[in-house]
């Protein structure tokens, strides 16, 4: 279950702070995490910069099960969220990915995803139905969605991204964080890459956010009898983990 008490260590600037800020000014120690206190995140945080992609990505894997646990949002799931936008366009984001061949920014992009996902409309709206008030002001859940505009702005610009599963990674995030009010006037646009998603990805996970994605914007999309849901399936990288598994 997500802590009641606000994300007082997250950011609330109308742009992203630079992650060095973030990094340096968060009370890491006051914010809870699933397994006790967040006094151990900054060296976890700083491992994401490391030029090794096994470290980073097992850093990201590590803060998974931290602050986004059981799919759960805690005290220190915003600034960490808020940390990892701000390092997108850090060098260290465009280290490759051995076997893979694929930028680590991508595996940052699906980690904001599928923390954006454990927060949004569908999954807060069952669990509203259990527990009235799951999303009253102060609450940590509610703290992190304000951040949506936010964290959009550092995800957008990779829609563009020269790498096919970055932008892929982007649109993910996007998409669900373009379920923030303030952000509806994007979603047009973002209806091209939700149909992209849709028409050409691998993974059933994403093609079924983009479908929903489309269906609520009030588009035309196809049967959904190829995206029904298994009890497992709870969204992108519904495992907490994703792509964070090796071969790294």
């Amino acid at each position: 279950m997500n802590h009641s008490r606000s994300n007082t260590g997250a950011p609330h600037e109308d742009g992203l702070p630079p992650h060095q800020v973030v990094l340096a000014e968060t009370d890491w120690g006051s914010l809870q995490t699933a397994f006790g206190n967040g006094e151990g995140l900054p060296e976890l945080l700083a491992r994401l910069l490391e030029p090794d992609p096994k470290v980073q990505v097992t850093a990201l894997s590590e803060l998974g099960e931290l602050v986004g646990h059981q799919n759960s949002t805690y005290e220190a799931t915003a600034p960490v969220a808020v940390y990892v936008a701000g390092i997108l366009t850090h060098p260290a984001a465009m280290t490759l990915r051995p076997h893979r061949n694929v930028p680590v920014r991508a595996t940052l992009l699906n980690w904001l995803a599928s923390t954006a996902h454990d927060a949004s409309d569908e999954v807060v709206g069952r669990i509203e139905q259990h527990f009235p008030g799951f999303l009253a002001c102060g609450t940590v859940v509610a703290a992190f969605r304000d951040l949506r505009t936010v964290l959009y702005r550092a995800v957008a610009p990779f829609l563009q991204d020269g790498h096919e599963d970055v932008r892929e990674a982007a649109a993910l995030a996007s998409i669900i964080l373009a379920e923030h009010p303030g952000l509806a006037g994007h979603r047009d646009h973002l209806a091209v890459h939700a149909r992209h998603v849709l028409d050409t990805s691998s993974d059933a996970h994403n093609r079924r956010t983009a479908w929903k994605a489309l269906k609520a914007w009030g588009h035309d999309v196809p049967d959904p009898e190829p995206f029904r849901e298994e009890p497992w399936d709870r969204g992108p990288h519904s495992d907490g983990r994703g792509d964070l598994e090796p071969p790294f």
